[in-house]
């Protein structure tokens, strides 16, 4: 099991083991709520275990850390503001699960294109972009090219009630959505 540090950890977002993730310093988040992060893993729940998880638009990264804590054997932790990043990186230091987590300062877009010529093949991606931002076709597209995804992959996206993601991108199609108040979660899964 991987937590947080709690001396660390003062202010911020409560992870669902009780500790806490220090937000403090960073301006402009909009961390994915506590009820909304425990659907999250409570739907991915049954791809978790020793999956290769990636939080991309990572943030605050609790729901990297969650996933973590519930048996993901690496994470992918994508933020592009560097200041986000490095507090993320220094939150994660101390705590013994360096080798699980792999932290990259860089913009999705980017980290998907690398991920593709290096054959990444996760297993579980969240990603849950600005919202308005015109991105969840885009982000979709580059998800789909070869060598990014395992074969049987999950994707999980957070965006806005008024944004309408594609119903399929072959081969992510949509299985289903989840409504909390403005936030949907709709759930991707790669077919052959």
């Amino acid at each position: 099991m991987c937590a947080v540090c709690p001396r660390r950890a003062a202010v911020g977002v409560r992870l669902s083991s009780g500790r806490r993730v220090s937000t403090r310093g960073l301006r402009g988040l909009r961390p994915t709520s506590g009820k909304v992060r425990e659907a999250v893993m409570n739907i991915l729940a049954p791809w978790l275990e020793a999956a290769v998880f990636v939080d991309l638009y990572a943030g605050t990264g609790a729901v990297g850390m969650e996933a973590m804590s519930r048996g993901a054997k690496a994470v992918y932790f994508v933020e592009a503001d560097r200041r986000k990043a490095r507090r993320l990186r220094e939150l994660l230091s101390g705590c013994g699960c360096g080798f699980k987590a792999h932290i990259l300062s860089m913009k999705a877009q980017s980290f998907l294109r690398q991920a593709r010529k290096q054959g990444l093949g996760a297993q579980v991606v969240f990603a849950d972009p600005p919202y308005f931002s015109g991105q969840l076709g885009q982000l979709l597209e580059l998800l789909c090219q070869e060598g990014v995804l395992a074969p049987e992959a999950v994707v999980l996206l957070e965006h806005h009630a008024k944004e309408l993601p594609p119903e399929e991108v072959p081969p992510l199609r949509k299985e289903r959505t989840y409504r909390y108040g403005d936030t949907v979660l709709s759930l991707y899964r790669k077919r052959p």
